[in-house]
């Protein structure tokens, strides 16, 4: 079988426990990040099966068009968002995507969302650079112990950054749909007195809202506007939970004063070309909340073994089962 392999930025797949599996394979992967869809049909082009990494790139009906020969797509993960399936099967190409088990409490997203926290909160990416240049430290950082952290979804990942704030001394305080509130009261958290409340008196939020259709544009411009001149919004969720253009506006407004960015409207982002990149008050980092080795073994093993149980004859985690002998 012929697989591609596409947007493995880090060259990830080669490195981990599941790749010697496709030995046997004839396997092409391609490490360039990239938005243009014409590269994915050049890519492609003549191959049997498709590994997808996470949701990098969005595979439309007119690339899917363009690949008569595809006959089978695994995407790592379970969210097919990106993915036009109802074309997939308009020609014949069978989909299958499934997840991993997360056991641990806490996960690389909600770790990340402390590395940006604590880098953008003791400007640490600024004073590296500036000691490399051969000056000594000019700013002054703003401790975790006795500010307030709100917590925006009282999920796994939020849970996690929760408890590290807990550990930090913060006051947390969260906010969310019903459910969520009430596990964070069940483990002994706050729940802030209202929404306007909640942004108002925060110092730092971190958001963790999944992204779909109900809670697109969840964070409003009202929203910001009332969070503090000093207060710090993280984004390690997806872009589309905040309203389209809220932020940068916000941001050039002054409240909040900070931002720690690590999802884009539009991924990858190539050429520094993004508004918040060109920003002093924002940390941004190129979606990394997953990248780390425990991560893509993970997902590569699921991704993989999706591929061999097609090529066996015996698809598994199949999205559309009615493709079956259409090729």
């Amino acid at each position: 079988m012929k697989i591609a392999v596409i947007h493995d930025y880090a060259d990830a797949l080669r490195n981990t426990r599941a790749y010697p599996k496709l030995q046997g394979h004839e396997v092409t992967i391609y490490n360039d990040a990239y938005t243009d869809p014409a590269r994915v049909v050049e890519q492609v082009k003549g191959c049997d099966a498709l590994l997808l990494t996470q949701q990098r790139m969005t595979i439309t009906r007119k690339i899917i068009e363009q690949l008569p020969q595809l006959k089978f797509i695994s995407q790592t993960g379970r969210n097919v968002y990106h993915l036009d399936v109802a074309a997939c099967t308009d020609h014949g190409i069978l989909v299958s995507a499934g997840g991993h088990d997360g056991k641990s409490p806490y996960t690389t997203t909600g770790e990340l969302a402390w590395a940006l926290i604590l880098a953008s909160l003791r400007h640490v990416p600024y004073e590296v650079e500036r000691f490399k240049a051969g000056h000594w430290h000019s700013t002054i950082g703003t401790r975790l112990y006795g500010h307030t952290l709100g917590i925006y979804a009282f999920g796994h990942i939020g849970s996690g950054v929760a408890r590290v704030g807990r550990a930090f001394g913060m006051n947390v305080v969260c906010w969310g749909r019903e459910g969520s509130l009430a596990r964070a009261k069940a483990e002994g958290f706050d729940v802030a007195a209202s929404r306007e409340a909640f942004f108002e008196n925060a110092d730092v939020i971190s958001l963790h809202i999944p992204s779909n259709k109900a809670t697109l544009g969840i964070i409003t411009a009202q929203d910001l506007a009332r969070m503090k001149p000093t207060a710090l919004l993280v984004n390690t969720s997806r872009t589309p939970i905040i309203e389209d253009g809220a932020l940068v506006e916000a941001l050039k407004k002054g409240r909040p004063g900070f931002a720690a960015v690590d999802v884009y409207e539009e991924e990858p982002v190539v050429g520094a070309n993004h508004p918040l990149l060109k920003m002093k008050n924002v940390l941004c980092t190129p979606h990394l909340g997953y990248s780390e080795k425990g991560s893509y073994e993970a997902i590569y093993e699921g991704g993989v073994e999706q591929l061999l149980a097609y090529a066996a004859g015996k698809p598994i985690n199949v999205l559309n089962p009615e493709v079956s002998g259409k090729k």
